[in-house]
């Protein structure tokens, strides 16, 4: 490896440290209030691991909230993915790359393996390119494949920068209030039909989309 290549190594390794301590203390200052926290509570009392599924512009506190809870993450294989793989890493996800893109069937499968081994599963259903706010069916099948629930999580922060980006990926502002919606765990039959299951996916859509507008509300 030549001197170049050590610096640009270097230099790299240093802007992943300063991001992760970065992110570590933003979100420490956030002020979290919940509701409908008991049905993640209930879940972990019975030691059932689940699927949870939030939208990508609002990914950055699911992810700080659940880290250290015994969750496998499925990322992309892009550039922007190597960054978020290595944040989850900090934060002890079980990181699967993939996307429903871009080895995406691979990914399911070994995340729908994970979910059999007792881990819970965070998605971003409109991931990673979007349409935004489009549930696609990865989260509905690993559950629908394992027998573990879906709990969908709406996410609103007060003050907020949102970056120029497809999803209008939003960064909360220190010392802001932040509202966590849980819904009730969702469970899908492993017999269900074609249509029945793109039905499922239809109505989770629906009512990720209505927990985030009740989140935004302050």
């Amino acid at each position: 490896m030549n001197t170049k290549q050590v610096k640009q190594n270097a230099l790299r390794f240093l802007g992943n440290l300063i991001l992760t301590h970065s992110l570590d203390a933003l979100c420490k200052t956030l002020k979290v209030s919940y509701k409908n926290k008991k049905t993640i509570e209930s879940l972990r009392k019975q030691q059932q691991n689940y699927v949870l599924a939030f939208w990508h512009d609002t990914m950055l506190l699911p992810w700080f909230l659940h880290k250290n809870d015994g969750f496998a993450a499925l990322t992309s294989k892009s550039k922007d993915g190597d960054l978020l793989a290595k944040q989850l890493k900090h934060w002890k996800y079980k990181v699967v790359r993939g996307s429903s893109s871009k080895g995406g069937d691979v990914a399911l499968g070994i995340m729908v393996d994970h979910a059999k081994n007792g881990y819970s599963i965070a998605i971003t259903p409109d991931g990673p390119r979007g349409p935004v706010h489009k549930f696609k069916a990865g989260a509905v099948i690993t559950a629908k494949r394992t027998g573990v629930p879906v709990v969908l999580m709406g996410i609103g922060i007060k003050s907020k920068k949102e970056l120029k980006s497809w999803d209008k990926f939003q960064v909360p502002n220190p010392f802001t209030k932040v509202k966590v919606i849980y819904s009730e765990p969702v469970y899908v039959d492993g017999k269900l039909s074609y249509d029945a299951t793109s039905k499922v996916i239809e109505e989770c859509e629906k009512k990720l989309n209505e927990l985030q507008l009740e989140a935004e509300k302050f």
